[in-house]
C-alpha cells in the first residue's frame, strides 16, 4: 500500500515535515510512504495549464493519481492552508480526470501554538471534499506545542502523539481497504 505524503512547509527545520517523516516511521504493516515536494511550482495559469503541465506539476499529478491514500500534512498560516500548498492542490485539481476523486485521505498538523492546526485542517478538508476525496474521519491530529514533542533533530519525542499518529495511519489504512471495495 502506497500512501504519498505532503508537506505544506518549505521551511527547513519545519515541524510539519518533521511529522510528515515520524508518520513515515509509524505506517502500519503493509503500508509505505513517499514523500513528494511541492516546491518550485509556478503560479497556477490556466492559459499554461492548457498549453500542458509544467514538468513538476504532472509529475505530482501523475505521483497523486498513483498513490493508494494522501497524508497532507500542514501548517496554519492566517487561519487556512499555506498558498503554495493550494498552488499545488489548484494545478492538479483541473479536468480532465482530476486525481483526488475517491482518494482516501488523512491531514495532519503542527504548530507552535497550543492549538495546533485546526483552521488549516477544516479548510484543506473542505477543498478536498469538493474534489470528492474520501477523508479520514473522527479525531484530527492537531499537534500542538510542537516544540515540546520534537528534539532539536526533528525527531518525534511525544509517546502519546506518536501513538496518536499511530492510530490515525490504521483508519487511513482501513479506509483505502474500504474504498478498494
Amino acid at each position: 500500500m502506497n500512501i504519498l505524503g505532503i508537506s505544506g512547509s518549505l521551511r527547513h527545520g519545519s515541524y510539519n515535515t518533521a511529522l510528515l517523516h515520524a508518520a513515515g516511521a509509524l505506517m502500519p504493516d503493509g503500508a509505505n510512504l513517499e514523500v513528494f515536494p511541492i516546491s518550485g511550482f509556478p503560479e497556477y495559469n490556466d492559459d499554461v495549464r492548457a498549453a500542458g503541465l509544467p514538468v513538476p506539476v504532472a509529475a505530482f499529478r501523475e505521483a497523486v493519481r498513483a498513490a493508494d491514500g494522501l497524508l497532507f500534512v500542514t501548517p496554519e498560516y492566517n487561519r487556512s492552508i499555506p498558498g503554495m500548498l493550494k498552488n499545488a492542490i489548484d494545478w492538479i485539481s483541473r479536468p480532465p480526470e482530476q486525481p483526488f476523486n475517491n482518494k482516501p485521505v488523512a491531514i495532519m498538523g503542527a504548530s507552535r501554538g497550543k492549538l495546533g492546526t485546526i483552521m488549516a485542517n477544516h479548510h484543506l478538508r473542505q477543498i478536498l471534499v469538493y474534489l470528492n476525496a474520501q477523508m479520514v474521519n473522527g479525531a484530527e491530529v492537531l499537534v500542538g506545542e510542537a516544540a515540546l514533542k520534537f528534539d532539536a533533530e526533528g525527531k518525534l519525542t511525544d509517546e502519546a502523539t506518536a501513538r496518536f499518529i499511530a492510530e490515525h495511519l490504521l483508519r487511513l489504512k482501513d479506509l483505502i481497504l474500504r474504498t478498494r471495495g
